[in-house]
């Protein structure tokens, strides 16, 4: 999945963040880099780059609305950790 794909994906899940299944977090996380590995029960997403984002998905494909706005939560880190000049600059503007 491309990055475009991938954002459009995060914007339909952020305007309704239940009715989503692995495959669409799969499609989500690996379009915005993250990596995973499958643990007992859950798959477990990280991203390479910053150690401390990752999520812990329950293994059923039945998953509740939390999920999905933890994974909207978890890529807005993401956008301002990849991004920090931007939210400077926000904060510095606010000030004018």
């Amino acid at each position: 999945m491309n990055g475009a794909a991938a954002q459009k994906l995060l914007e339909r899940m952020r305007s309704s963040p239940s009715g989503w299944g692995q495959a669409d977090f799969e499609r989500l996380f690996s379009g915005f880099g993250f990596k995973w590995r499958e643990g007992k029960k859950h798959r477990i997403y990280f991203h390479p780059k910053f150690s401390n984002l990752w999520i812990s998905v329950p293994g059923h494909d039945s998953l509740r609305s939390w999920v999905g706005r933890e994974a909207v939560k978890l890529i807005d880190d993401l956008m301002i950790l990849s991004n920090p000049s931007e939210e400077s600059n926000e904060s510095s503007n606010q000030g004018t």
